[in-house]
């Protein structure tokens, strides 16, 4: 039996409960991008909003629309982060109790945020689905009432005021693009859109290692991954929910797929250009635009969904971003091993252009011949181009140059 669609009644509900409890977050120009699509682009900033997603919209909607009883039995969710804080907080505000699991390698600054919200934490399982049994079980034994992040009418009104937003900040958009990992969001927001101006296409993003709806779209159903990794944890979800499956199929004009290189291509584009932070899972609608990933038509908004990332993942999305964008360079090269070879080599590096971040010799390799010597270098370059042409040079010069070693 197919669910029932939410309405654009239902968003227009859920805006009326969440006045003056969420942020109108802003909607920005995106310079880089209006550049390479030859029109406006704009980012939604949800990476601002309260708790730092939009999740808070669609956790206060539902819990807002419970009885008294049932607040006063508490709620209880699971979460890789984001859906924790905003259950946390509003669960808070409404002045009930929040049990949350979360898998065991969730980002800490988004437990201790959810801590510091209120809520209880548990860590359970590896993945976000398997957390979504544990609180399912909870909820079972002790009547909490349980939050879904994603697959609940309530949920996906909240998250279409996102929607309502755009439309009236941007009157003129075409497209609007977001991430999807269960589909609260991008439901909400094709609910909202196709009401109110169906000729703007609506299109969700997904992580190429996490990617549940294309094959899900193409059978029919929901479709379970039997595996999925990516960088981007607040969408990584194994299977669709069938509330928004109903709604993604009907309503959502595409669905496509980023590698994490795009991903982090994206994040390191708009801290550098945009002065901007999103999470892996907040960037992927930019990562499609820079990746061309979906065809668009412009003005085109791109929804930063959200902005809680770990410090230490930015330092390695800034490093996979560079060697993405081709300004990063590790290879090695296999040369003589001889007084002043070392130096040899450094200075045509540097008549590249190239500055040498990190230098190591291999000298007892067993697949070197005697007096040869393997050296292992970082650089940093001025992109893609400037790469071939010192790789080129090296090359030229007499040097055996190799990648992945």
């Amino acid at each position: 039996m197919t669910p029932d669609l939410v309405t654009i009644e239902n968003v227009e509900e859920a805006r009326a409960l969440l006045a003056g409890v969420i942020r109108r977050t802003p909607l920005e120009p995106c310079r880089p991008l209006t550049a390479k699509l030859s029109g406006p682009a704009w980012l939604k900033c949800e990476n601002v909003q309260r708790a730092g997603s939009y999740k808070v919209r669609g956790a206060y909607t539902r819990i807002a629309r419970l009885s008294a009883s049932d607040r006063a039995s508490g709620v209880v969710a699971a979460s890789a982060g984001n859906h924790a804080q905003g259950v946390a907080l509003a669960a808070g505000l409404l002045g009930t109790s929040a049990t949350v699991f979360m898998p065991v390698g969730a980002p800490l600054p988004k437990v201790a945020a959810t801590k510091g919200y209120g809520a209880e934490v548990r860590l359970v399982g590896t993945t976000v689905d398997e957390s979504l049994l544990a609180a399912q079980e909870y909820a079972h034994s002790t009547g909490a009432v349980f939050i879904h992040p994603f697959d609940h009418p309530d949920v996906i009104a909240g998250q279409g005021t996102v929607a309502l937003e755009i439309l009236e900040q941007c009157p003129d958009v075409k497209t609007i693009i977001a991430g999807v990992g269960g589909g609260g969001l991008i439901s909400g927001i094709a609910v909202a859109t196709k009401a109110l101006r169906p000729d703007v296409r609506v299109i969700g993003v997904q992580a190429s290692g996490a990617a549940a709806y294309p094959p899900s779209l193409a059978a029919g159903y929901p479709v379970r991954l039997p595996q999925f990794t990516t960088i981007a944890d607040g969408i990584a979800v194994g299977t669709p929910g069938d509330v928004t499956f109903a709604h993604v199929s009907k309503l959502v004009d595409d669905v496509v797929t980023v590698s994490d290189e795009d991903i982090s291509r994206a994040l390191l584009m708009l801290m550098e250009r945009c002065k901007t932070v999103a999470e892996p899972a907040g960037g992927v609608g930019v990562a499609a635009l820079l990746a061309e990933a979906a065809q668009v038509e412009t003005p085109v908004v791109a929804v930063l969904s959200g902005g809680n990332i770990d410090p230490l993942l930015i330092l390695r999305v800034i490093e996979h971003g560079l060697v993405a964008a081709g300004r990063h360079l590790r290879f090695t090269v296999r040369c003589t091993d001889r007084p002043g070879q070392l130096a040899t080599l450094l200075a045509q590096i540097a008549e590249q252009g190239a500055n040498v971040v990190n230098v190591e010799h291999q000298r007892r390799d067993p697949r070197l011949r005697l007096g040869e010597v393997e050296v292992d270098l970082s650089v940093e370059t001025r992109g893609a181009e400037h790469s071939d042409r010192l790789v080129t040079a090296l090359r030229s010069a007499g040097y055996t140059v190799t990648f992945g070693i």
